[in-house]
């Protein structure tokens, strides 16, 4: 009888579907595949299938079962009796496979025959019925199309020819580890036994470095560490076991997995357990680490252990090369972790004191000797508030920080209430009380399906993140996504990025609480504050100096930065995709409730749609407008957000190293790059502490200044905001006031071609003014928010090194808008010179004198004071002199700080917060001619001294209308056609842009705009004159600007060599911040999901860099690295100086008495960063780098790319120390 079952299932076709592979991936590879090898991988399947079912027979028989075996046998074959059979094995004990010999019971064997006989005797009837039908039909239900059924023997027969990237997109559309032969002691379940071949564990990369392998590696340790959170050693040991089984997987496993598991034991005390992972780690060729022997002293600590155990575990520690100081030194301890290490070591060494902390690394840079030397410390500038008053800074923060989001009143809400909106929010209330119950419902079943799964197939991949918070939470943050997103909708991915960040910045809040690090940072900055605070003991310390030295005093250690928690950027938008696919199918609203003449039928409210975005088809989760019209009729009153989108109530947290600054609880990276990537991450950590310190006080400094609203400002600019806003004056106004498309006399079918366009050009306008509204709306409501408190902008950098405020909505970075509502907290008396640098910098912000001398513009000031005095008093009723300035809003807030100054009894004592801005003449190419030492260049760009500015636009305007007078005469047509035309602010943007790298085609795009917005220019030569117009303008850059060319070209060419021989190029700040280009040619891994497919890009070392990119964008780069460490020199020597310094690029802020200060140390530091060998030492890194020096025979790309390295461009005769007599540098 067996045997027939047996030829019965072998006569079934394979079901594909659970093989592992999804039929999404399988319709992706060719199917060009010859029957005869189908036909004889087949008999392979059959004949391993056949060994493995005798094996398995034999296995049970040996436990004096016969029952089990012969329904075992019966049942395969059978698909749709897979799940229930699964139950049958469960899974075995975990323990060590090398100690099972010794240590397993004799009775175990028959035990588990007994349990599986009774279980399987409860599945027999159902197993006899539908033998035969498994026997007599070619396929499963869902393979019996003909076609479909070859397509699935032909993927079949080509999986073993799949590619690396399709394995790992197949492991995101279900398990990564769902082979069913994972359970311990090798007992294959009933799956394993149907499909032994196509169940068997997918194919784990062979190059250990590539991003596939890297990314199944992080998932495995990720989702341990779910288990650690959760308490769950069974489960974490579960999970390493499945990979632990497969030769082929066991090679994901790194030393790290194993601790994990280690540190779960460890928790509960279990030492067996724990040396069961000492005997794997062993016979899979690991060696323990200190973080093994830290968990298996935790382990004794918790637990009576022997005496003699410990010394054994001691001396093991010993003998792999590691000393018991190093476990406090390098182990990061969470909770009381590193008290049960110590209470076990001190068994064996009563005696036993902790470490000394190290003593702290110097930077050793050259252009900061002075500023790092502790002979010169002088102490740090104190804030305007006390010890108490920062204390209660610190618990306001910290609330908001555990409460993750904050609501907040929107500006909008001073609107009278109207009936109408009453009733939309109530039936908003009452929509989204069931949406909560109905999204609550889909998550649960959702969980208990995956749970069923966890037991039938080993392990789901996203079960354990949606158990890492409590569900309410989940709930609250689809629902979140749900009220922000907007009438136009969303791209899914943008949607399921956010859904996985919010989760996992949730995850990370918990961990820091769980871990006790909360308390610890509590404890540190308690002491801290007293560097800062105005009663506080002055103190010679750095922010950063201050916070490692109370670290160290309080015995911290390490152990303060929380271990790494990261996500893979894969799972991370696998687990929002989920949490996206319950939303929109959960939440769903009654077709007629704003119009009861219509169906009552349940419709969702999210849609999936595709739209397409240039030539991109991209898909789009988008609103009904049904819910959008409730929304708009509502005016709700408040507007929720993430915590680390407000601006922070205490000061930061100081910036220590790359893991640890800035806010409380939130995670933060110290360097923002694009999502997946991990090169930066990873040159930050190799990089030595020392060498990051300035970096890092230049962030503190710049993050610890205290900023407040300008009141009168913000009121004016909500008043009109909720007037229907001002175009003019930058403020937007609302969807409402947009254009309405044609009425359509019998429907969209009757429109004409124009009247179509009409209407999509409406459309984009209506999309355009929302986007636009609501950010304007989020920048007010924030600012409103804080109108009476103090507050900060946290810190970090892009990749370049260049700093930008970590909120994202309302930051001095802002627009005019945003930068007239800010002011310094610290005020600071005029003094002498104070109030002509107010009037100088109103003059600056008009852009009405940019070619006069500072004198004239302060003389113009003095001439225009009635109008001055006016916008200051009457702003929006007198004679609005201040609207008609480049910078509206900046120039009425600077108005009114005349205004009081002129007007109290000693303008030069005036306490004024207003900041002060000077900006960089083309920064750029200011440091393009510095490099070159190019004389006619640095004339342009204001290094020479000058008693007027120097325009560099006007003057390549100026060379190409010579260019074109004499094409002219040579009677060129387009140079007729462009007489009269060519201005400053046609050529403006290309010249900016030339340095950051604009090409031909972008520059000639730049021209063709400006001379649209030219009414008179013909708009027939508008391609034509803009093709020449670039052309000339490359030219007269190239003449006025000979050095600055050649450095541009060099930089292009070395990097084009670098990225064709297969590198990225990589380059260190002259302040000793490594940087590399992020750029790479990588093909996007499917992210298989049942909405729709995602192409996901990820990033590694091993991928080939993209040439094109590499090449263009190192020069631009490059120059943004000088500017920002320009930038860094010139904050830490004003910190020395206690000024209040910030930054935007190269535009730089302090208080009108201190400008002069600032003038001068802007000046010295560009001297001493430019007096280094800039071009001479990024030469010899990348020489040392690329070119493999110590070789005696070099490739001849090699060759060629040393020559072109080693021949650095020559310098001219301009002489740097001109530059401290500059007035226009930075003015």
């Amino acid at each position: 009888m067996s045997l027939l079952r047996l030829r019965a299932a072998l006569a079934g076709t394979a079901p594909l579907r659970r093989t592992g592979v999804p039929w999404s991936v399988l319709r992706s590879y060719s199917s060009a595949s010859a029957k005869e090898k189908a036909r004889r991988e087949t008999t392979c399947e059959r004949t391993e299938l056949l060994q493995v079912l005798k094996a398995r027979v034999k296995q049970l028989q040996d436990s004096h079962s016969p029952e089990v075996s012969k329904v075992e046998v019966a049942s395969v074959g059978n698909a749709k009796q897979q799940e229930p059979l699964q139950h049958a094995v469960p899974p075995s004990p975990l323990e060590d496979p090398a100690a099972r010999a010794r240590e397993e019971s004799p009775a175990w064997p028959s035990a588990l025959a007994e349990k599986i006989k009774k279980e399987m005797q409860l599945q027999q009837l159902k197993v006899e019925q539908k033998l035969s039908v498994a026997a007599s039909k070619p396929a499963r239900e869902d393979q019996t199309k003909p076609k479909d059924k070859v397509k699935a023997k032909k993927a079949k027969a080509k999986k073993s020819q799949k590619s690396p990237k399709a394995e790992v997109a197949a492991a995101w559309s279900q398990s990564p580890a769902s082979s069913q032969s994972a359970y311990p002691h090798g007992k294959p379940s009933v799956a394993a036994a149907k499909l032994p071949k196509a169940q068997r564990p997918r194919a784990v990369p062979r190059d250990k470095e590539s991003s596939q392998f890297k990314v199944l590696q992080q998932t495995i340790l990720s989702s341990l560490e779910c288990f650690l959170f959760l308490q769950q050693p069974e489960e974490a040991e579960r999970l390493l076991l499945l990979y632990y089984r497969s030769p082929g997987k066991r090679r994901l496993l790194n030393i790290d997995a194993y601790n994990v598991v280690m540190r779960s034991w460890a928790k509960k005390g279990n030492l067996q357990h724990i040396q069961l992972l000492f005997s794997m780690l062993e016979s899979a060729g690991l060696r323990p680490s200190l973080d093994s022997y830290a968990a298996v002293l935790e382990c004794m600590g918790r637990a009576l252990v022997p005496t003699k155990t410990v010394w054994r575990y001691m001396q093991q520690l010993r003998k792999d090369g590691f000393h018991v100081d190093e476990l406090f030194q390098k182990c990061l301890f969470e909770d009381d972790e590193k008290e049960k290490v110590l209470k076990v070591i001190r068994i064996v060494h009563p005696t036993y004191q902790l470490p000394p902390s190290p003593s702290p690394d110097t930077c050793k840079s050259t252009l900061l000797q002075d500023f790092y030397s502790r002979d010169k410390a002088e102490p740090y500038p104190k804030l305007v508030l006390s010890v108490e008053e920062l204390q209660e800074c610190l618990r306001q923060q910290l609330e908001m920080e555990l409460d993750n989001t904050v609501t907040i009143q929107s500006v909008e809400a001073t609107k009278p209430l109207t009936p109408q909106a009453i009733q939309a929010r109530n039936l908003l209330a009452t929509l989204r009380s069931q949406w909560h119950d109905s999204i609550l419902q889909a998550l649960q079943k959702a969980k208990h399906k995956m749970s069923r799964f966890k037991t039938v197939s080993g392990y789901n991949v996203l079960y354990p993140y949606l158990c890492l918070l409590p569900e309410e939470e989940y709930v609250g943050i689809m629902l979140q996504i749900l009220n922000s997103l907007s009438p136009q909708g969303e791209s899914l991915a943008v949607l399921a990025r956010e859904l996985g960040s919010k989760v996992h910045n949730r995850y990370i809040t918990l961990r820091k609480q769980h871990s006790c690090q909360l308390e610890k940072v509590q404890q540190i900055y308690g002491d801290y504050i007293h560097l800062l605070a105005k009663d506080g003991q002055p103190k010679e310390y750095l922010p950063r100096e201050y916070w490692e030295k109370l670290v160290a005093e309080a015995g911290f250690g390490p152990s303060l930065t929380l271990r790494d928690c990261s996500w893979p950027y894969m799972l991370l938008m696998r687990l929002g995709m989920h949490m996206l696919e319950l939303l929109v199918q959960a939440v769903k609203v009654p077709r007629n409730i704003l119009n009861p003449r219509l169906e009552s039928k349940l419709v969702p409210v999210l849609y999936h749609i595709y739209s397409f975005r240039s030539s991109w088809q991209v898909g789009l989760i988008k609103p009904h407008p049904v819910f959008s019209q409730l929304v708009l009729e509502a005016a709700e009153s408040t507007l929720t957000f993430n915590s680390s989108a407000i601006p922070m109530l205490c000061p930061p947290v100081p910036w220590t190293s790359p893991h640890c600054g800035a806010y409380l609880l939130n995670d933060t990276k110290l360097m923002r790059f694009v999502d997946g990537a991990i090169q930066h991450q990873q040159l930050l950590e190799q990089c030595p502490p020392a060498k990051l310190h300035p970096v890092l006080d230049a962030l503190n400094q710049l993050g610890n200044c205290a900023w407040k609203i300008n009141q009168p400002i913000l009121d004016i600019i909500i008043s009109i905001f909720n007037e229907k806003g001002n175009e003019k004056l930058d403020i937007p106004p609302p969807p409402s006031e947009a254009p309405k498309p044609p009425p359509a006399s019998g429907g969209s079918s009757a429109l004409s071609k124009s009247q179509k366009q009409e209407v999509l050009q409406c459309k984009k306008k209506a999309a355009e003014m929302h986007s636009l509204r609501m950010d304007a709306l989020y920048k007010l409501s924030i600012a409103s928010h804080v109108r009476d408190k103090v507050f900060w902008f946290p810190h970090n950098m892009d990749f370049r090194g260049r700093t930008y405020p970590c909120p994202p909505y309302f930051n001095h970075l802002g627009n005019d808008v945003t930068r007239a509502i800010l002011l310094f907290a610290e005020g600071r008396p005029l003094g002498p010179k104070g109030l002509d640098w107010l009037k100088i910098h109103l003059i600056n912000l008009t852009g009405l004198k940019k070619k006069n001398a500072l004198q004239e513009r302060l003389e113009y000031a003095n001439e225009i004071m009635e109008d001055i005095l006016d916008s200051a008093d009457h702003p929006l009723t007198g004679r609005k002199w201040w609207m008609n300035t480049d910078e509206p809003w900046q120039a009425l807030a600077c108005c009114m700080e005349i205004a009081k100054a002129l007007r109290s009894p000693d303008p030069a004592a005036y306490i004024s917060h207003f900041p002060v801005h000077q900006d960089g003449s083309c920064n750029g190419l200011q440091h393009y001619a510095a490099l070159g030492r190019d004389l006619s260049g640095a004339i342009s760009v204001n290094l020479m001294p000058c008693s007027v500015p120097q325009d560099v636009y006007s003057a390549v305007a100026q060379q190409v209308e010579e260019f074109r007078k004499k094409d002219a005469k040579q009677g060129l047509k387009i140079a007729q056609v462009l007489q009269g035309f060519i201005s400053r602010k046609v050529v403006k943007q290309t010249v900016m842009t030339v340095v950051y790298g604009v090409t031909r085609y972008g520059g000639r795009l730049q021209m063709e705009k400006r001379l649209k917005e030219i009414d008179e220019f013909p708009e027939e030569y508008l391609w034509e004159a803009s093709h020449y117009l670039v052309k000339q303008v490359f030219n007269g850059i190239k003449e006025m600007f000979s050095a600055t060319r050649d450095i541009q070209n060099w930089l292009t060419e070395s990097a084009k060599l670098i990225a064709q021989s297969g590198q990225t190029v990589e380059w260190v700040t002259p302040l000793g911040l490594p940087i590399v280009q992020p750029y790479y040619r990588s093909k996007p891994t499917v992210l298989v999901c049942g909405m729709q497919n995602l192409n996901v890009k990820s990033s590694s070392t091993n991928q080939k860099p993209d040439t094109v990119k590499q090449k263009n964008a190192f020069p631009p780069n490059f120059i943004h690295s000088l500017d920002s460490t320009h930038m860094m020199l010139t904050a830490l020597h004003c910190l020395r100086q206690g000024l209040t310094f910030v930054s935007v690029h190269d535009c730089y802020w302090t208080h009108a008495l201190t400008v002069d200060v600032m003038n001068q140390i802007c000046r010295q530091q560009f001297v001493a960063l430019h007096s280094e060998k800039i071009l001479q030492d990024l030469s010899e890194f990348m020489l040392e780098k690329y070119c493999s020096p110590g070789r005696e025979t070099r490739a001849l790309w090699q060759k060629k790319l040393m020559e072109q390295l080693s021949s650095v461009p020559k310098t001219g005769e301009f002489n740097l120390k001109e530059v401290m007599d500059s007035t226009y540098f930075f003015s």
